[in-house]
């Protein structure tokens, strides 16, 4: 299994996403290895705020990603990539998606947000050229509003122009909440998080591959 967390912009949540996710996997009982291959380095720094976490980090911000990862990898079972902002480090970003097989583009329900999603599909679209086999693609709706966003209101509004754009839009979705937004640099307690529900959906996802 491979994740790689994947935007134009910076801001929208990659770092907080891939270091919860990789905490997910590891208490799904899978052994994952952290890739942060971002040139800020922000999840190996969040690692060493934290006194570590229970699985490497390796970071990793080269245009060659694709051909590093496996000489970390050894028997683990799982990579979860921070992927820098394509805008401005566009090299390693489709490093990073050229070896991912599952690129997760968290987006905010915003208008501003959603507009920017036609470049990243042809940034995808682009990335797709290169590889043996497709890659999967997925939007993450992050720092919705509502506990209740999958229904009505702003978030399943947005949740449906992406759909209806071609997008595919997992079932998980992230709340706003201090928990996730000002949880840099300290110990994750994954259990009973949006990012458990969206390890198992993920999981499930990878067994239709």
């Amino acid at each position: 299994m491979s994740y790689a967390f994947v935007n134009l912009k910076p801001g929208v949540g990659k770092t907080t996403s891939a270091v919860w996710l990789a905490h997910a996997l590891h208490e799904s009982g899978f052994s994952p290895l952290l890739v942060d291959s971002d040139p800020a380095s922000s999840a190996l720094r969040w690692s060493e705020l934290a006194g570590g976490f229970p699985f490497p980090v390796f970071s990793l911000p080269v245009g060659d990603v694709h051909r590093r990862v496996n000489d970390f990898l050894g028997d683990r079972q799982a990579v979860v990539f921070d992927a820098p902002q394509m805008e401005d480090h566009a090299h390693i970003a489709r490093s990073v998606m050229r070896y991912a097989s599952e690129w997760i583009v968290p987006v905010t329900p915003s208008p501003i947000e959603l507009d920017r999603m036609a470049p990243i599909g042809g940034e995808m679209g682009d990335v797709q050229s290169l590889r043996a086999r497709p890659a999967r693609s997925a939007v993450l709706l992050n720092r919705t509003n509502r506990p209740d966003a999958t229904r009505t209101g702003p978030d399943a509004d947005a949740r449906e122009a992406l759909t209806e754009r071609g997008f595919d839009v997992l079932s998980t979705h992230i709340p706003r909440l201090d928990l996730y937004s000002q949880s840099f640099g300290s110990p994750v307690e994954v259990k009973g998080s949006a990012y458990m529900d969206l390890a198992d959906e993920l999981i499930k996802r990878q067994d239709t591959m």
